[in-house]
């Protein structure tokens, strides 16, 4: 702690590389939080100092994008928002439910700073996917349910990454083609998870874009048959990208799963007794694997 208190105290003038700066910055930020007082003032002068620096840019975002946030409690008629539950639910007198969610709100002016200070490091730093993910993020969060801009910028980014084949780095190290794929299916599972109209059609478009350029990769296929049973109750459209999954992965356990599922919804027997047997190879529950067992000596013994 004496270590810590000295540091802090360090006049800024003391302050003459950027490894002395980002030190001081981390220490204050582990004890005041990322908008701590001082904090501005250290960002100022080190900014002043090494205008181009990756880490001051990423400090300065991080304090505006804080800076920029604060949250509510407020009233929606809907069931989740955000792909959450609501804090609390209430009857009024006469017997309707309200829902009660966290809402975060965003200050626009410090929002534009943050971004600043985030674009001006990935025109500085163009091969750091960290910051263009981050860019990403920071979109889906000041979008909410409607992420419009989030989406076309990891469009851009897709589309950037297979045509020009950048020598990508992530926290420092190189970024596979197999890292990158992933790391757009997370977001493809933020989209889905939200829940949003608009979102659904983000997690469709970014889906329709990956699979384009990776047409032998199942999981977006899976994404686009799911997002047809979900968001457009569509089982014949749903089924075809299942197929298609199959044929890539016959042991895709999204895809058997949910053709069983469309099977039942469809009444369709024949479907359904198809599909159990791979259900029970593929699945990794024991309680499901069960399930399915009886479910096809069920359907045997009709």
């Amino acid at each position: 702690m004496i270590v810590l208190a000295a540091a802090l105290c360090l006049p800024l003038s003391a302050q003459k590389t950027t490894e002395e700066y980002l030190t001081r910055y981390n220490l204050l930020v582990s004890r005041l939080g990322p908008t701590g007082v001082g904090i501005e003032t250290l960002i100022n002068k080190w900014e002043a100092d090494f205008p181009d620096n990756e880490d001051m840019l990423c400090a300065k975002f991080s304090y505006y994008f804080s800076k920029c946030m604060s949250s509510q409690v407020v009233k929606k008629d809907q069931k989740k928002f955000m792909g959450k539950a609501p804090l609390l639910s209430l009857d009024d007198s006469l017997g309707v439910k309200t829902n009660y969610f966290e809402e975060i709100f965003f200050e626009d002016s410090l929002y534009a700073m943050a971004s600043q200070a985030l674009d001006k490091a990935i025109r500085e730093y163009p091969d750091d996917l960290e910051l263009r993910l981050t860019k990403v993020t920071s979109l889906v969060s000041y979008e909410k349910e409607s992420p419009d801009m989030a989406t076309q910028t990891l469009l851009s980014l897709i589309d950037y990454n297979y045509t020009s084949k950048p020598s990508w780095v992530y926290a420092g190290a190189e970024v596979d083609p197999a890292t990158f794929v992933q790391l757009v299916q997370d977001y493809c599972l933020t989209f889905y998870t939200i829940g949003s109209d608009t979102s659904m059609e983000s997690f469709r478009k970014i889906s329709e874009r990956m699979s384009s350029y990776n047409p032998k990769n199942s999981q977006f296929l899976d994404n686009l048959g799911t997002y047809h049973l979900i968001a457009r109750s569509d089982n014949k459209s749903a089924l075809k990208y299942y197929s298609k999954a199959l044929k890539l992965d016959p042991g895709d356990y999204t895809a058997i799963k949910n053709t069983v599922l469309i099977a039942r919804r469809d009444k369709n027997v024949k479907l359904e007794k198809k599909y159990l047997p791979l259900l029970i190879k593929a699945a990794e529950n024991e309680g499901e694997q069960l399930a399915a067992k009886a479910r096809l000596e069920a359907l045997n013994t009709k």
